[in-house]
């Protein structure tokens, strides 16, 4: 039996288009899904093998089926498979969809009763193609019509402006769940018993030497009065943690060290040290940080009576 498409080439062009399906659907990364999920190649070897398997039972079956037919039904194949492609049927129907129009082929009743000097017209009918074209884009004028004019939807710069607020509150929700993308806005100040130990043991290990062990001062400033060099609170210590203190003497940046997570925490327990009054502290150095955040009440000044007797 006739295939107009080898066997072969029907494999790789399924098996290929399964592929990139996969690889377009999967979200693997950098890397690809075949070889990220070993599952997925699995799958495409078992799909091949199942490909295969179908062209040679399919083949198998037209070689049985052909030698099932009589001699007559035999040349009558064979005299089927000698035709071209656009000799076949399929062909035909789809070309006079297309293509083919329905009027007389006698130019003569097509002959418009006007003339340009001796040159005629025809009245030929349009294509069917293009007929169907133009009542596409009729139906299509409709939707669009009823869809942004009359319903009132969304354009292109509307959605874009849309998806691009989305983009960003899942950004900052990304960023708010994910410890690594920390930075001084979205950093918040720890308080656990967990997360204070954590800190500790990470100022411990990288904070003592100038700041000694309770906090108290030593080659870097005292932590545990209210004066601040570059500020207090929570997103200025993380900012010096990132960047670094004063240029020369100040402290050195820890964003190639610690992590963003581990700042907070290292952060969070420098400012537990607030008000401990370790022994022999150093002297107070900066000025009286105050959290501009923090709700303040101030005393309203007692109304002057204008109507006292001077």
């Amino acid at each position: 039996m006739k295939k107009l498409i080898p066997s072969y080439i029907r494999v790789l062009v399924i098996f290929f288009a399964v592929f990139a399906a996969m690889e377009f659907f999967i979200d693997s990364g950098d890397k690809p899904a075949f070889i990220k999920f070993p599952m997925v190649a699995l799958f495409l070897l078992v799909f091949l093998f199942l490909l295969i398997a179908i062209e040679v039972t399919v083949n198998a079956v037209d070689t049985i089926t052909y030698h099932l037919l009589t001699e007559e039904q035999k040349a009558k194949l064979a005299e089927t498979n000698e035709l071209g492609f656009e000799d076949s049927a399929i062909f035909k129907s789809v070309k006079n969809f297309l293509f083919k129009t329905k009027q007389s082929d006698d130019e003569g009743e097509l002959l418009l009763d006007h003339d340009y000097d001796g040159i005629k017209e025809l009245d030929n009918n349009l294509p069917p193609w293009w007929v169907y074209l133009f009542y596409a884009c009729i139906v299509f004028a409709v939707v669009y019509l009823v869809r942004f004019e009359i319903m009132g939807g969304a354009d292109q710069e509307t959605e874009l402006k849309n998806e691009m607020a989305q983009a960003q509150i899942e950004i900052a929700e990304y960023k708010k769940n994910a410890p690594d993308t920390m930075d001084e806005n979205s950093v918040t100040l720890l308080t656990a018993a967990g997360d204070l130990a954590a800190g500790k043991t990470i100022y411990e290990a990288n904070c003592v030497a100038c700041h000694r062990a309770d906090g108290g001062g030593q080659i870097g400033p005292n932590l545990t009065d209210d004066k601040w060099i570059l500020g207090g609170g929570i997103k200025n210590i993380f900012h010096t943690l990132v960047n670094g203190g004063r240029d020369g003497k100040g402290m050195i940046s820890w964003k190639g060290t610690l992590k963003p997570k581990q700042m907070q925490e290292v952060a969070s327990y420098v400012i537990s040290l607030q008000g401990t009054n370790p022994k022999d502290p150093k002297a107070p150095e900066g000025e009286v940080w105050v959290d501009p955040d923090a709700k303040t009440t101030a005393a309203a000044p007692a109304a002057k009576d204008s109507t006292t007797v001077k």
